[in-house]
């Protein structure tokens, strides 16, 4: 049951960010680029290399994504900035 629970709990998240896309300074602003973090985000799992360049990468939109409600509960975790920090990437200050 536990199982299912975060089937569907992923699926929303990789959704929800499927639909965000906002251009700032020279990065695509689209919190899909997360998807690989989605793991990492979501239980204990240590981060990919994947996940951390992708972080990096959208680093310059974060204050967005946590600035809107549909990703917010996702981005502002205890987990994602764990993930954040483990990756080398400061969690910004909004």
């Amino acid at each position: 049951m536990k199982t299912s629970y975060m089937v569907v709990y992923t699926i929303i998240l990789v959704l929800l960010l499927a639909q965000q896309h906002v251009k700032v300074s020279a990065v695509t602003c689209s919190p899909a680029q997360l998807s690989p973090c989605v793991s990492a985000i979501t239980s204990s799992t240590p981060p990919s290399k994947l996940c951390c360049s992708k972080i990096k990468e959208q680093r310059p939109c974060l204050c967005q994504y946590l600035k809107n409600p549909n990703l917010q509960k996702f981005i502002n975790t205890p987990n994602a900035r764990k993930v954040a920090s483990t990756c080398g990437t400061p969690f910004p200050k909004c």
